[in-house]
């Protein structure tokens, strides 16, 4: 007899605002216990220094969650000038203190240089792996290890203010930039260091910041619907956005009916109107139903890649 699956085949996306203090997997799991959820996953962490919109899909849509790991994201970010810390924030012990010398001209001069096209060195303070291991594990022991260089782009860069030793900016860039690196980057130009003392993620791709919901407020409609007599996921399932909004930059083709029972097999079709061997998103019929993502095989077919499993059970 096959095992039941623990909790409920719930499907959409959480846009949680995660709290300082919290590591993404533990927000995560709290996010996933509160919706009963029989599977979850993060889009990519944030710092537990960092706060903001960290989108926890749930069970579908966590087969598109890499997606969202891909998109741009911006952020708001307050560094600490006249500091630089072993960890790029203020989390690290500092390293070094040296005074603010520099002119507005300077620093017009150091922002703009990362805006655009950029190389970036990886901080050792993150997840990327060297030999198997985080290169945040090898800072830890105390072990500098080599980092090659990746490519990035800052799509904007704006100034905020500049009170005191603290400067805030708003960064929008793309996958895989540091902001951390940025901040400790730029005090080294300026002549002074700097760490990061405040970072708010505030967007990943189009998402809107006004859905973003805190744990508190779900545990908040937890206790409300307890009090009210309903099940929990009465209150809390229409806060979930559908899972295809994390596939929504993707060029859509809409396949018949006829042809859904065959697709939902893993087998390619032919669908008039496709040439891009991009990936696309796949919807069923007049009701454009997400179904999936696929794209054109070498014989002009839309290929799946990954379909939704549908069911039943959302209790």
């Amino acid at each position: 007899m096959a095992r039941r699956t623990k909790g409920r085949n719930i499907d959409g996306i959480v846009l949680l605002d995660k709290p300082t203090g919290m590591s993404s997997n533990h927000a995560l799991q709290r996010v996933k216990r509160l919706y009963n959820a029989a599977k979850a996953g993060h889009t990519g962490a944030l710092d537990p220094l960092a706060t903001g919109m960290l989108p926890v899909c749930l069970g579908e849509a966590t087969k598109f969650s890499s997606h969202l790991l891909d998109a741009d994201k911006r952020y708001l970010v307050t560094a600490k000038l006249g500091q630089r810390t072993d960890t790029s924030d203020s989390d690290g012990e500092v390293v070094s203190t040296r005074p603010l010398n520099f002119t507005k001209e300077a620093l017009d001069a150091a922002l703009d240089s990362f805006r655009g096209d950029t190389m970036q060195v990886p901080s050792m303070f993150s997840a990327l792996k060297y030999q198997g291991q985080p290169l945040y594990k090898y800072a830890r022991e105390g072990k500098d290890v080599p980092r090659e260089a990746r490519p990035i782009t800052v799509f904007e860069l704006n100034f905020i203010k500049f009170e005191g030793d603290e400067l805030t900016l708003d960064i929008h860039c793309s996958k895989g930039t540091y902001i951390r690196t940025i901040i400790d980057d730029l005090g080294e130009k300026l002549g002074c260091g700097a760490h990061v003392i405040m970072l708010r993620r505030t967007a990943v791709a189009a998402y809107p910041y006004e859905r973003m919901v805190t744990i508190e407020e779900l545990e908040a409609l937890v206790a409300q619907a307890e009090e009210q007599g309903v099940e929990p996921k009465t209150l809390l399932d229409p806060l979930l956005l559908p899972m295809d909004t994390a596939v929504a930059d993707l060029p859509e083709v809409n396949i018949p009916d006829t042809v859904a029972p065959y697709l939902m097999n893993g087998n390619p079709v032919r669908v008039a109107g496709i040439s891009s061997d991009s990936l696309m998103r796949i919807t069923l019929g007049e009701a454009r139903r997400f179904v999936g993502i696929g794209k054109m095989n070498d014989d002009g077919q839309l290929a799946p890649k990954r379909l939704v499993v549908f069911t039943n059970d959302n209790d």
